[in-house]
């Protein structure tokens, strides 16, 4: 018979900066062989095969072999929430150089968080879905009404009749989203600290935001990047001014 939940095992994995690293760059859902990683992680290969293998082991990652070439992606949702809440409550990494100051602001700018989109871009969607009356929220226990936060306090999301017309007018079938998956979730997004929108109807949007060439992929960082249709579209759409990003 199985006793309590052993939270140390996960501590021990994300208490090495080299493993959060990989966890970090992995974090937009994107199968990436062990060569990126290691550079990312800033260690030898021997070193990240090392670490990689522990995060196998421990169910955080899964590997998938291509020919002679492995690759290595985050379990599933479970652990996308975990390294977003994590983020939410770490302090944040001192900028020493020009390009690491760069590279903060397009992450804080416009990401993924796993396969739904985040940062300022994300989170301005949301916005725009609550206050067009697309998405309802409502509030679950006995917390302050103004405090996302509180004790004993959760938030609820919903898609609504317009909500459900909307995203359909864009082109999305809501019978084709993942059954098993709830449809309107939300993730305090950590550089924003506010919601953006998870779940199958998030994670939907976001691909069709890639199929519609509103965003790119950068080559190896979650940070995605707005092109001008998706300038245009964002602003049209939903009233997000995506122009800072710019590059």
């Amino acid at each position: 018979m199985d006793g309590d939940v052993d939270i140390s095992v996960i501590g021990a994995l994300v208490a090495d900066r080299s493993r959060c690293r990989v966890l970090a760059a992995l974090g937009d859902g994107r199968a990436l062989p062990a060569s990126v990683l290691a550079a990312e992680a800033g260690v030898a290969a021997s070193t990240a095969s090392e670490h990689l293998a522990k995060l196998v082991e421990a169910g955080l990652l899964s590997v998938e072999p291509h020919g002679r070439h492995r690759y290595f992606r985050i379990s599933g949702p479970a652990v996308a929430d975990l390294l977003e809440a994590m983020a939410a409550l770490a302090p944040a990494e001192q900028v020493r150089s020009l390009r690491a100051g760069t590279r903060a602001e397009a992450l804080r700018f416009a990401r993924t968080c796993y396969d739904h989109l985040a940062g300022r871009v994300g989170v301005g969607v949301m916005d725009a879905l609550v206050a067009r009356g697309h998405v309802e929220q409502d509030a679950i226990g006995d917390g302050p009404p103004d405090r996302l936060s509180s004790p004993g306090r959760a938030m609820r999301y919903g898609l609504t009749d317009t909500g459900a017309t909307f995203v359909e007018q864009l082109g999305l079938d809501l019978d084709d989203l993942a059954p098993r998956r709830m449809a309107v979730g939300y993730c305090i997004d950590w550089s924003e600290q506010r919601p953006h929108l998870s779940g199958s109807v998030g994670a939907a949007l976001t691909t069709w935001f890639f199929d519609a060439g509103w965003i790119e992929r950068a080559p190896t960082t979650r940070a995605v990047r707005i092109t001008d249709a998706g300038l245009t579209g964002f602003a049209g759409t939903f009233g997000v001014d995506a122009t800072r990003e710019r590059s």
